[in-house]
């Protein structure tokens, strides 16, 4: 699913959290956005997943006017930096949950997960609990969850931010593999420099609400736009 945003403004409380965003994502691409906190890339994300409306501006999904589509019909896939994994629900139930309610078959309900859980590398966890899990495997499960019914797209809040250096390292390379093998469009929103210019295809920085500079990191890197970049990347 290809993604446009034109002309996109919002603002709380009079603030404005971001100040007329255009912007154009191709399918199957897996892109950052990238930027100190309070920038305005967490609230672009909930945007485009339907959780708040904009002031002023349009989303196309697919080339469909979508800014007032329910959550529900959007076709995305949302994954929060805490997990949110149903503490009463075991891996298997979490990963199925969206289908369930879906009335899936059960049948195919059963094939989708263990084919995910194969994918994540925790079919042999399937009947724990999210308290018997470490972050990192949460977070994979939360990708599975995210992933059963079948996304066009894939939102990601910065996903590793609560997880030690190591497991972060590990998740973004299981990440960029993942991604490789289902292509689903995906944004990433992170504020880490090093797990953007690892996992992305394309990064999107953002400074105060506005976009300073949208490139391959290569580009990015050898040829920043502003001082905010240059200063921002560490140049």
């Amino acid at each position: 699913m290809s993604i446009l945003i034109e002309n996109l403004s919002k603002t709380f409380d009079s603030k404005i959290v971001l100040n007329h965003i255009n912007l154009e994502i191709q399918t199957g691409y897996l892109v950052a956005l990238l930027g100190p906190s309070g920038s305005g890339k967490s609230t672009l994300l909930r945007i485009i997943a339907g959780f708040e409306k904009p002031n002023k501006g349009s989303i196309w999904l697919s080339g469909k006017k979508s800014t007032h589509i329910k959550i529900q019909d959007r076709k995305l896939g949302f994954v929060f930096q805490d997990y949110a994994l149903f503490p009463h629900l075991n891996v298997f139930e979490n990963i199925a949950f969206g289908m369930s309610i879906r009335k899936t078959p059960f049948e195919i309900i059963k094939q989708r997960v263990q084919q995910l859980l194969q994918l994540i590398q925790l079919e042999s966890q399937s009947k724990k609990y999210p308290f018997q899990l470490s972050g990192g495997q949460k977070q994979r499960v939360a990708l599975a969850r995210a992933l059963a019914i079948e996304p066009e797209v894939l939102l990601l809040d910065e996903p590793f931010g609560a997880l030690d250096v190591k497991v972060r390292k590990d998740l973004r390379l299981w990440l960029r593999k993942f991604h490789d093998e289902i292509p689903v469009t995906t944004l990433f929103v992170t504020h880490d420099q090093q797990e953007a210019m690892e996992i992305a295809n394309e990064i999107i920085i953002f400074e105060k609400g506005h976009i300073a500079q949208t490139g391959f990191a290569k580009e990015l890197i050898e040829h920043p736009s502003t001082s905010f970049v240059k200063d921002f990347l560490d140049l």
